[in-house]
C-alpha cells in the first residue's frame, strides 16, 4: 500500500499511543474509564514491556495503531496474540489501513508460532463487526467475558492470606 507504513512503537510515541486511546475510548462512550497516564503506560510497555504497539503511518502521519500481547491457550498448548485496541483516525478508514494491520498481526502470530488470534468488539459497533466478519473472523457468541476490577479485583485479592 503506497505510502502507508507500520512501525513497531518506540519510547518517544508514548505521547502518541495516549492520545490514540483516548480518541478510542471517546469512540466507544467509555472516556471516563480511561484511568491510564503516559507514564502508566511507559511502565508497561517500554519498561515491563507487557505489551506491543504497532503504529500505522500514512504519507508519514500517524493515522492509528494497534495495541497487542501474547495470552496462552492450554487446549492449543501454544501462545496466542490478543489485540487489545485496534484504532484507525475517523477520517482515514475506508482506506484498507485496519485491514493491513489485522493482515500483518495475523502475519506476526504464525510468525511467533501463535495458535491463535483474539480480540473483543463491542455488540453495538456494527461497523467492525462487519469488518471482522468480511476478513473471516468468528464470534465466540457461547463465551461471556467476565471482570474484575477496582475494588471488586482489590476485594478479591485480600481474600487471599
Amino acid at each position: 500500500m503506497e505510502d502507508f507504513c507500520l512501525r513497531f512503537a518506540k519510547e518517544q510515541d508514548i505521547s502518541l499511543i495516549f492520545q490514540f486511546i483516548k480518541e478510542l475510548a471517546i469512540y466507544e462512550k467509555m472516556l471516563d474509564e480511561v484511568v491510564a497516564t503516559e507514564e502508566i503506560l511507559y511502565e508497561s510497555l517500554f519498561e515491563k514491556k507487557v505489551a506491543e504497539v504497532i503504529i500505522a503511518e500514512y504519507k508519514e502521519e500517524p493515522v492509528g495503531f494497534a495495541l497487542f500481547f501474547h495470552n496462552f491457550s492450554t487446549f492449543v498448548g501454544r501462545p496466542g496474540l490478543y489485540l487489545e485496541d485496534l484504532y484507525i483516525k475517523p477520517e482515514m478508514r475506508g482506506k484498507g489501513f485496519g485491514k493491513t494491520i489485522l493482515a500483518y498481526l495475523a502475519h506476526l502470530a504464525v510468525e511467533r508460532n501463535c495458535g491463535r488470534m483474539e480480540w473483543s468488539c463491542l455488540d453495538w459497533n456494527e461497523p467492525s463487526i462487519k469488518f471482522y466478519k468480511a476478513m473471516g473472523a468468528v464470534p465466540m457468541n457461547e463465551w461471556t467475558v467476565y471482570r474484575l476490577h477496582d475494588q471488586t479485583l482489590e476485594n478479591l485479592a485480600k481474600q487471599f492470606k
